[in-house]
């Protein structure tokens, strides 16, 4: 037995040297180049012909030992003959975080847009796309960037996930890039802005901080798209009662928009200045008090959340006066068998469990992603001529691997586990004290509800001076308030007299 024993050991052992032997004789595998491919289109726009080159591809990224890490993915717009000093250059991005720039690319910014169904299913096919007569490209050159682990944004070399998987992380990598490609193409006389949607608030906030403390570049403006920017006020059931608050408002938004409510008031924008203010005078003491709310006040409390929401008293009350979105979004229409919408709560569909005490999934994402995903890969290959047979990562879940550790700067290096940019955009602004900051918001929007947009702001650490420098336009849609055709025009509108206004008028 000793000697079988030996034997086997002894092989292993050998296999194990062979296997050792033939690694080290393996050489590492060849990074990939960086490629791009350049076209040259023109298009109709406020009465004039845009003609631009795009450029779609991927940049190389390296480390500070100049190593490769990463390839980051982008697509860039630029004004054929426009004087790159003058001309307006805009950074747009979308959240996630882990979701890529499909949606703001062929949603509102690009000169191609998706066709997809307001507040509803598209048809199976063939999906369409169509010349965007609301694209930001005849009043600025702009660059979709895709982070890294979406789209076609990948790590190479001795990159790895956790070197741009996180708050600071991704705040660093999205600001070398825009500095690298400001550098490599010449625009640093340019007015420069930055656009990030819902998460992409959060980054932006980082971003324009970093790009001024650690590179000296100045941004003209920042625009915030459905911003999240603050995690303790975004998301419910985190034992923090803030959230609920935020949330109030967007639940009657969406009950009256579905005519949910036992007495629907003909007059919105009164309705929502009636909720926000029981919200915030009634609501959240009630929720503040907890087991010293007084009987007859939560009875109160409860009959006024009801009315609001279209959600039943004993519904209120078994919840203990705290409903999430998820639960929000399947009880609403339960009666009726449909579930609504969380990223634009406009929208709905079949229920999927009627028992089920959350919604099974999001009508508005299952909606318009087909859609916008063939529209893009379909633009991509035959308009724009890239050639892969990679996958374009939509979102990549990267939010399960994500660190949430944010470096606030005004801690002295400290991190906190519940990240707020807030701090960052506050000290740029200050810093920076030209730089402007639109926020464009939806009423219908449960992943970043617009109360919490209007906190964000209230909240801002600014002199007053500076207040100023802020505007907020808020749209009756959702999170992506470009999908509803109105709003979609409004956005183009408010974003270029934006641009305009903060650039001097150069053009």
């Amino acid at each position: 037995m000793i000697r079988v024993l030996m034997a086997l050991s002894f092989l292993v052992f050998s296999q194990a040297a062979v296997s050792a032997e033939n690694s080290q004789q393996e050489e590492p595998a060849p990074v990939p180049e960086a490629r791009v491919w350049t076209t040259q289109h023109e298009l109709r726009l406020g009465g004039k012909t845009v003609r631009y080159t795009a450029t779609a591809g991927t940049m190389m990224m390296r480390d500070g030992e100049d190593k490769p890490q990463a390839l980051f993915g982008y697509t860039a717009y630029v004004a054929d003959g426009a004087n790159p000093s003058t001309r307006p250059l805009m950074f747009a991005y979308n959240g996630g975080p882990g979701s890529a720039s499909i949606w703001l690319h062929m949603g509102i910014l690009g000169p191609q847009r998706a066709v997809a169904v307001d507040a509803g299913f598209s048809p199976n096919g063939p999906f369409q796309r169509v010349d965007n007569a609301y694209s930001i490209i005849d009043e600025a050159d702009l660059v979709m960037i895709d982070p890294v682990g979406t789209g076609f944004s990948r790590t190479v070399g001795e990159g790895k996930g956790e070197d741009f998987w996180g708050v600071d992380q991704d705040i660093r990598s999205v600001s070398d890039f825009i500095v690298r490609y400001v550098t490599e193409n010449g625009r640093w006389a340019s007015p420069k802005y930055v656009l990030g949607e819902s998460y992409g608030g959060m980054r932006s906030g980082g971003v324009a901080w970093r790009l001024l403390s650690e590179h000296k570049l100045a941004l003209n403006g920042v625009i915030l798209v459905s911003p999240f920017m603050e995690m303790a006020t975004g998301f419910v059931g985190l034992g923090i009662d803030l959230p609920h608050v935020m949330f109030l408002p967007t639940y009657a938004a969406t009950a009256w928009y579905h005519d949910a409510l036992a007495e629907r008031p003909e007059d919105f924008g009164a309705f929502m200045d009636e909720v926000e203010q029981f919200a915030y005078r009634e609501y959240a003491p009630a929720l503040l008090l907890g087991a010293r709310l007084e009987a007859a006040q939560r009875k109160a409390v409860i009959e006024k959340l009801a009315r609001f929401t279209g959600l039943g008293e004993d519904y209120w009350d078994k919840a203990n006066l705290r409903v999430g979105e998820g639960q929000f979004t399947q009880e609403l229409l339960r009666d009726r068998a449909e579930t609504v919408g969380r990223v634009d709560s406009r929208f709905k569909g079949d229920s999927v469990n009627l028992l089920a005490e959350e919604a099974f999934y999001d009508p508005m994402t299952t909606a318009i992603g087909p859609p916008f995903l063939a529209a893009f890969m379909d633009y991509y290959r035959s308009d724009l001529g890239v050639e892969t047979d990679r996958e374009y990562v939509v979102s990549g879940g990267l939010w399960k691997d994500w660190d949430w550790q944010h470096e606030q700067p005004d801690l002295g290096g400290f991190k906190l586990p519940f990240p707020n940019t807030l701090v960052d955009l506050a000290l740029a602004m200050k810093q920076n004290p030209g730089m402007q900051v639109l926020v464009q918001q939806g009423y219908f929007d449960l992943a970043t509800p617009h109360l919490a947009t209007r906190y964000y702001i209230d909240q801002l650490e600014i002199p007053a001076h500076l207040r100023g420098n802020v505007r907020l336009e808020l749209y009756e849609a959702g999170h992506m308030m470009y999908i509803h055709e109105p709003s979609m025009a409004r956005f183009k509108e408010d974003l270029a007299g934006f641009v305009r206004g903060s650039n001097g008028g150069s053009r």
